[in-house]
């Protein structure tokens, strides 16, 4: 089976170098840990373990609008753009496509980037977190973003963002024992999920396809909530009247759930994935494996995922699809890669 890995993470060496200087230098000393998302030989290395499998790279952590200047992360995320297109147009038989990234503190500037590295670059998709700097992404400031995105017919893969500075309780000022990663990037991906659905911009952009990073979050386990219980919205709250929001969709808050895309990065989770893949049609589900943050460096992840999908018993057409099918359709992959 062929396995094109739509969602995982790589860091061009002169982005890299440019890192260090950078508000964000934090994330560049973690990363010199895992050589394989900075080092070609050490990626190719991994990727060589699994046979028939290519990838589409993505940036990884942090987001660039934190750090530094709106001229600053303008010109970190050209940077970072144009190193993610040459690595695809140097390795095509590596590297299936590649997805732009935005500095989304200037979304106008954001916006004529993203044309720029579809028009130009050739890129597939474009990364954007799930908060821009606090923002909720259903805040106007931002629809020109995900207007252009539709425009273009190319999907916005969602990554979560919270850090430890989100407390996980209000009298505390700091998130502890990492909950802000384990616990909080699945409430922080079904939040953004929620905003872009009651907002409405989903009524108002219906081609635009959002791909949720790690199968959806918190969404699949807690259909019942996001079903039956967000059908009495409203119901719960006593301080203002929400009634008009559900009037003013054009579906039940669940369809719109199911409609989003997501990819298969659950970390070894094989309960998860089967939860995730019953939840979401099989057609809008692509294979990813949030290489190389595994404990062992980039296969780990790759290797688990790949086992599960492959023992689950999918029907063999539904796993090329999910593998590769739905990966060259979504992100209109234009090789074999």
């Amino acid at each position: 089976m062929h396995y094109i890995d739509a969602f995982n993470h790589f860091i061009p060496a002169r982005y890299f170098e440019a890192m260090a200087s950078a508000k964000g230098h934090q994330m560049s000393r973690r990363v010199r840990s895992i050589r394989s998302i900075h080092d070609l030989d050490e990626r190719f290395r991994v990727m060589d373990q699994f046979g028939d499998y290519t990838q589409i790279l993505s940036l990884a952590q942090p987001p660039i609008e934190a750090m530094g200047t709106v001229a600053e992360t303008t010109a970190l995320a050209r940077l970072a753009n144009d190193g993610l297109a040459e690595l695809v147009d140097r390795h095509p038989d590596r590297f299936a496509g590649h997805t732009a990234t935005l500095s989304m503190s200037d979304p106008e500037a954001a916006a004529r980037e993203l044309e720029r590295c579809v028009t130009q670059n050739g890129a597939n998709g474009v990364q954007i977190y799930t908060h821009v700097l606090g923002k909720p992404l259903d805040a106007p400031d931002f629809a020109v973003v995900f207007e252009t995105a539709s425009a273009l017919d190319v999907p916005v893969l969602l990554h979560p963002a919270r850090t430890a500075a989100h407390s996980d309780y209000s009298a505390e000022e700091r998130s502890q024992y990492e909950i802000w990663w384990t616990l909080g990037w699945p409430y922080e991906t079904s939040a953004a999920l929620a905003r872009l659905v009651f907002s409405g911009l989903m009524d108002r952009l219906p081609d635009l396809k959002v791909v949720a990073h790690h199968l959806g979050g918190l969404i699949p386990y807690l259909e019942g909530r996001v079903g039956p219980g967000w059908d009495q919205l409203g119901a719960r709250t006593a301080d203002a009247d929400l009634s008009a929001v559900l009037e003013r969709l054009e579906r039940r808050p669940l369809d719109y759930f199911k409609d989003f895309y997501a990819d298969t990065a659950t970390f070894g989770a094989k309960a998860a994935m089967v939860c995730g893949l019953d939840f979401f049609r099989s057609d809008r589900v692509v294979f990813a494996s949030d290489s190389p943050f595994d404990p062992e460096g980039g296969p780990g992840y790759i290797r688990e995922t790949i086992g599960i999908l492959e023992s689950i018993g999918l029907p063999e057409q539904t796993l090329a699809d999910i593998a590769h099918g739905n990966a060259r359709r979504i992100f209109r992959l234009k090789t074999n890669g």
